[in-house]
């Protein structure tokens, strides 16, 4: 593991502390009231995991393969059981391709970021274009969400914070035509990375939806095969009314990943496994922080690790 990987991975295991005392220490406490594994102790668990955001089915599939695993192995203790759950959670959070490669094929390779106001999206485009950067990649941000001047304005300071060029357009302008031009100058310029923030108004608006489905089609017109990624952005803090916007969001848009964000203000953290299992997309990045460096690519593997460690 790289020393950028062992810091993440350090400040990972801190700040998940409010969801490790949710799942993992909650369970101790089950047990430990119990003092057996019987029919209550199994109902007082489900509740616990139900609590912890990871929602009904999930906690209710871990819950039978535990109650089935104790009838084959005489499962009695903690750390049995933990060892049976930490399997679990790992093994619901693996499937899917969970790398961004940022390969365009030859020309631009691009993303739009979605997701509703306040979960993180544009700082999420600011941090990936800070990272790029720092890689060697020729980065540049389209500001297509014209209908919040604040938006563009903390676009711009991103821009100019990491050195990056920007597409901008008055406010208000049509959000699909701003794409068209940065994918235009992306094209020109010979860039590596385009990196377009949306509009994230209420997510239940219909016209946002059909915006957000003009801006994939405009892109894909000039730029053939993009958008290579469209990441929907989303607040743990929020969760199960999180798992219920990204079910909106995937049905307008051809959502490749996930960036779950703010994971280190939460005790909800089992919002990563529901999403994760009810949706059938895969979390590419999670956020556990303010800085860039907090924003990090997504390991079922080392997210369970830190959790249970």
């Amino acid at each position: 593991m790289s020393e950028e990987k062992r810091g993440f991975f350090g400040r990972l295991r801190e700040r998940l502390g409010k969801t490790r005392s949710a799942v993992v220490d909650s369970v101790k406490r089950v047990l430990a009231s119990h003092g057996s594994v019987d029919d209550a102790f199994f109902e007082d668990l489900e509740e616990v995991l139900i609590e912890a955001d990871l929602g009904v089915d999930t906690a209710m599939r871990i819950i039978e393969d535990m109650r089935e695993k104790t009838r084959e192995s005489s499962i009695s203790d903690a750390d049995e059981l933990l060892a049976v759950l930490k399997e679990d959670l790992a093994a619901l959070l693996a499937p899917g391709d969970h790398a961004l490669t940022w390969d365009g094929g030859g020309g631009p390779h691009v993303t739009l970021i979605a997701g509703v106001n306040g979960s993180g999206k544009t700082t999420t485009a600011g941090k990936l274009a800070a990272r790029l950067k720092n890689e060697g990649k020729s980065v540049m941000l389209g500001a297509s969400d014209t209908f919040r001047a604040a938006a563009v304005e903390q676009l711009t300071i991103w821009s100019e914070r990491t050195g990056v060029p920007i597409i901008k357009h008055q406010d208000g302008a049509d959000p699909a035509a701003v794409a068209y031009d940065a994918a235009d100058a992306a094209q020109a310029r010979g860039v590596h990375c385009l990196l377009i923030d949306t509009a994230g108004r209420l997510h239940t608006k219909v016209n946002l939806m059909e915006e957000l489905k003009k801006i994939q089609r405009v892109v894909g017109k000039r730029l053939p095969g993009a958008p290579h990624e469209v990441l929907l952005v989303l607040d743990a803090t929020t969760g199960q009314n999180g798992l219920q916007q990204a079910r909106i969001f995937t049905e307008a848009l051809n959502v490749t990943g996930l960036v779950l964000t703010k994971l280190d203000g939460t005790a909800k953290g089992g919002i990563v496994v529901a999403i994760q299992k009810e949706l059938g997309v895969p979390i590419k990045l999670i956020g556990i922080g303010e800085g860039v460096d907090d924003l990090q690519p997504f390991n079922a593997q080392e997210f369970v690790e830190a959790l249970f460690s």
